[in-house]
């Protein structure tokens, strides 16, 4: 039995695993700077308890939920339109505006690097797919 594990190998490493990590941990920061957005809700915007504070609180749990919930693949449509929710805040807070703004950015790059591992992974030429 031991000789078959010896021919077979370890199991061929899947990049998409370490991609979820590298979204898992954006989904944490962007979720702490909203965090971090609050005294300026409680300053510039109506407060803490108004429904901006409250919209930004739930907007950062909900990063919260979907870093738990990246195995799925409808998690990154969920993502964009996160996103695309914090945008919408220049309409009545421009600094959480400008977060999103900012975000939006690290997410489409994030995606565009996903797509070209993907694309690579299809075609077989990901270094952990060379044989030596």
């Amino acid at each position: 039995m031991s000789d078959t594990a010896e021919e077979t190998g370890p199991p061929p490493k899947d990049p998409m695993k370490s991609f979820r990590g590298v979204m898992a941990g954006t989904l944490i920061m962007e979720a702490i700077t909203i965090g971090l957005a609050l005294p300026v809700v409680a300053q510039l915007g109506g407060g803490v308890t108004s429904a901006q504070g409250w919209a930004t609180i739930a907007i950062a749990v909900a990063h919260l939920v979907v870093c738990g919930l990246l195995r799925f693949a409808w998690t990154r449509p969920v993502i964009l339109a996160l996103q695309l929710v914090l945008v919408g805040f220049f309409v009545t807070l421009v600094a959480i505006g400008v977060i999103g703004v900012l975000f939006l950015g690290v997410w489409l790059y994030l995606f565009w690097l996903r797509h070209d591992v993907a694309k690579r992974m299809a075609a077989g030429t990901l270094p952990s797919q060379q044989t030596s």
